[in-house]
This record gives structure tokens, C-alpha cells and sequence, in this order.
């Protein structure tokens, strides 16, 4: 159990919980992080060979958890819900389909659900991976970047009879930018200069087209001196030299920091107690 930052006596049952139950671990935050900080503390602390997530507003059916262990036995890696009746409001509903349905195309990951809280993995999914922001949404594509296979299960899905859903637009708009991070990351991360060199290369052909273009035109005898393309040309050129040197750039950092990427900002940091 996760309690990430709670003001409502949710440690004090944990504790309670933990002393009763021994194969229990409770995890606290100092303050509430966020779901992502909170899934990754979780994760360090599991042992297991398989993770199961569920959320805290009991809306997910644990009773669905036998039968996502059964499609991982399947040759999966992770299996995700899908609330194929979701019992939320039709506003977040609506919200929910087109956000899923961006995502997929962005990302080439054909989930109905992927912000379903109840997810069944293997444990080397989920060891190392860095989330932050609203990156939780994305954890079935960045589970697809890093090769895993990914498979969905319909599950069922119960009305909120405790607390209200923090969920607004904005969440959802965030959400949206933290896919153009994602679909950055997965695609270029480890290779940056295909995206820059490649911008770079584009706009400098296309500045040296323009140039030639204009020395054949002087070259006839006419004035180019006070013609706009003159500096459209080279400003492309410049502009393609930027990119391309800004994709060298990334390489360099890119090969020297991947190593130690991998252990910053992890959860640990944030964890007040740990009882186990």
C-alpha cells in the first residue's frame, strides 16, 4: 500500500493492517506527490515476480486480478483493464475516449483504457522505470518502446461511493503534453541526432537550393541584393547548421548521462517510512 501524502487516517489503518498482516508493506510519502511518484515507490518496494496496481477510490474490482495473471501466463509482459462501462460522469467519459484515441495514434498502442488503474506486470517491467508528471497514463507505451508485449482485458468498473475524482480538463491537457514527451522519449531518446540531424539537413538543403537558385540568377546579371529569398536562403542554411549541431549535442549528453538518468530522481527520495 502506497499513502501518498493522506490526511485522513489512511496511515494509522495501513499500520494497524501491517501489524496484523505480516506479507504487507505500507509506504508513505512525506506529501502528497502524485500518482506517478506514488506508483514508483510501490514499485521499489515490490518483490514479487508479478505487480498488480489498483486504486485506492475501490471503484476497481480486485476480483479481476486472477484472471489478468491468467492472460500474463499467455506470454504477456503487462495487461491492462479496460472499463469497457465505466461508471464516471459522461463529461469524463467523452474526455477519457478522445484522450485514449490521441494516444493511439501518437503512439501506435491500440488501447481502449490506458489510464486504467487496475494493471497486472512482470516485475522487469516495472524495475527502472522513471515516472513524473502525468506520465502514469502512459506506462503501457512506454512498456511498448522498451519491447515489452501488451495485451487488454475488459474488467469490471464500480460507481465512486467515496471522495470526488481530482480529474478536470486540465489534467487531461497536461496529459496531452506529457504524450508529446513520451512519443519523444520512446522514438529519440536514444537517438536524437535522427531528429535534429534531420530537421538540420532539411532546412539546410532547402536554404541551398535557395542560394543556388539566386548565384545562377546573379550569374545572368541581375540583382539579388534586396531580394527577401536572398535572406530566406540563408537563414535556412544557419537555422539547418543549429539543428544539426544541436542533435551532435544531444548525442554527446545523451551517451554520457544515460547511465546515471536511470538512478536520479527516483521515489526512495521522497519516502518518510517504510514498514515491511
Amino acid at each position: 500500500f502506497v499513502d501518498d501524502g493522506s490526511t485522513d487516517g489512511t496511515f494509522s489503518a495501513l499500520t494497524r493492517l501491517h501489524d496484523a498482516e505480516q506479507n504487507v508493506r505500507v509506504v508513505r510519502l512525506r506529501r502528497n506527490f502524485g500518482k506517478a511518484a506514488a506508483l514508483v515507490a510501490g514499485f521499489d518496494q515490490a518483490r514479487g515476480e508479478t505487480v498488480v496496481t489498483i486504486d485506492g477510490d475501490l471503484q476497481d474490482d480486485p476480483a479481476e486480478i486472477p484472471r489478468m495473471l491468467a492472460k500474463l501466463d499467455e506470454g504477456f509482459d503487462l495487461v491492462s483493464g479496460w472499463k469497457t462501462h465505466r461508471r464516471d460522469p459522461l463529461s469524463r467519459r467523452i474526455l477519457s475516449r478522445v484522450f485514449n484515441r490521441v494516444t493511439s495514434a501518437f503512439s501506435g498502442v491500440r488501447l481502449h483504457d490506458m489510464n486504467c488503474g487496475l494493471k497486472a506486470y512482470r516485475a522487469e517491467v516495472v524495475h527502472g522505470l522513471r515516472l513524473y508528471g502525468e506520465l502514469h497514463r502512459f506506462i503501457p507505451v512506454l512498456a511498448h518502446y522498451r519491447g515489452f508485449r501488451i495485451a487488454e482485458l475488459p474488467v469490471n468498473h464500480r460507481p465512486r461511493e467515496h471522495g470526488r475524482s481530482r480529474y478536470g480538463v486540465e489534467r487531461y491537457v497536461r496529459g496531452f503534453l506529457d504524450l508529446l514527451t513520451v512519443s519523444f522519449i520512446g522514438r529519440y531518446r536514444h537517438r536524437p541526432l535522427h531528429l535534429f540531424g534531420g530537421l538540420g539537413l532539411i532546412l539546410g538543403f532547402a536554404g541551398s537550393a535557395i542560394l543556388v537558385y539566386l548565384t545562377v540568377v546573379k550569374a545572368l546579371g541581375h540583382a539579388i541584393g534586396q531580394r527577401p529569398l536572398l535572406m530566406l536562403g540563408v537563414l535556412l542554411v544557419v537555422i539547418g547548421m543549429q539543428f544539426f549541431s544541436l542533435g551532435l549535442i544531444s548525442e554527446m549528453i545523451t551517451s554520457h548521462h544515460e547511465e546515471r538518468a536511470q538512478e536520479r530522481d527516483r521515489a526512495e527520495l521522497l519516502v518518510d517510512e517504510v514498514l515491511s
